[in-house]
């Protein structure tokens, strides 16, 4: 088996080194992510300049390739082409902190996943739920439950149209309750408006805010993290609101 791992930290990040050692466990492993931090950068698709990509060395030594591209850029590099070998399953992250509910939509390490399903390759995405303060992570454990994860879902297999989100709580090996299947909670935004003026009295702004929580729900991926459990959260590319299709058809338009 061939695995892309790509992330939306930067190659550089040790979350995207501990999942690329993991991953090496199942099988040939590229590496192939963004020359810096894209978190929050959403599904992009670059189309107006070109796109760079030069080798470069995990800090294992292990070589790697690196794109000034976003991250779903560098999954599309790879599987058009600029990886030679194909690609059978697609990984992202580790990212250091939870992609729940809306923050799929933001995320990504998620959309990067999202990017290998739509050119008919599985996709993964895998973050860790990092405590708010905190110092250098250990990645080790989620990192060999990521594998975990990932061996499972490759014997089983799995819709071809479906990303698998995967959120794992920051514990130590031994104390994961087990894994759960979820589905998408509800997050809460508490975004405010910072705005300031630059030293030539022009407006700028921040949207910062408090860090975002969420609502602790059985069955969703808030509520598995809260009870120790590893979160996998089926995802669909077909966003139709197909219950609110019959209200709209009931429309008048003339």
């Amino acid at each position: 088996m061939h695995i892309l791992v790509t992330n939306d930290d930067g190659v550089t990040a040790p979350g995207l080194l501990a999942l690329a050692q993991e991953m090496r466990t199942l099988g040939r492993v590229t590496v192939l992510a963004p020359d810096r931090n894209w978190s929050a950068s959403g599904h992009v698709k670059t189309m107006e300049r070109p796109l760079r990509v030069r080798e470069t060395k995990l800090a294992d030594g292990t070589p790697a390739l690196t794109s000034d591209g976003a991250p779903s850029d560098c999954v599309a590099l790879a599987l058009l082409g600029v990886v030679k070998e194909p690609v059978d399953l697609v990984v992202s992250g580790i990212n250091p902190n939870a992609n729940l509910g809306h923050d799929v939509t933001y995320s990504g390490t998620v959309t990067a996943a999202m990017e290998a399903v739509i050119a008919g390759v599985s996709g993964i995405a895998f973050s860790l739920d990092s405590p708010e303060k905190h110092g250098e992570l250990d990645y080790g454990p989620a990192a060999r439950m990521a594998a975990k994860v990932a061996a499972r879902a490759v014997k089983e297999g799995w819709p071809g149209n479906v990303v698998l989100n995967v959120n794992i709580p920051y514990m130590k090996d031994g104390e994961f309750k087990g894994v759960m299947i979820t589905r998408q909670g509800l997050r809460v935004y508490r975004d405010e408006l910072v705005a300031r003026q630059d030293p030539r009295g022009r407006n700028y702004y921040w949207i910062g805010g408090e860090v975002p929580t969420g609502v602790n729900e059985q069955g969703t991926d808030f509520g598995a993290l809260a009870a120790g459990y590893v979160s996998v959260t089926p995802l669909q590319l077909d966003l139709t609101a197909y219950n609110a299709i019959d209200t709209l058809q009931q429309w008048k338009w003339d």
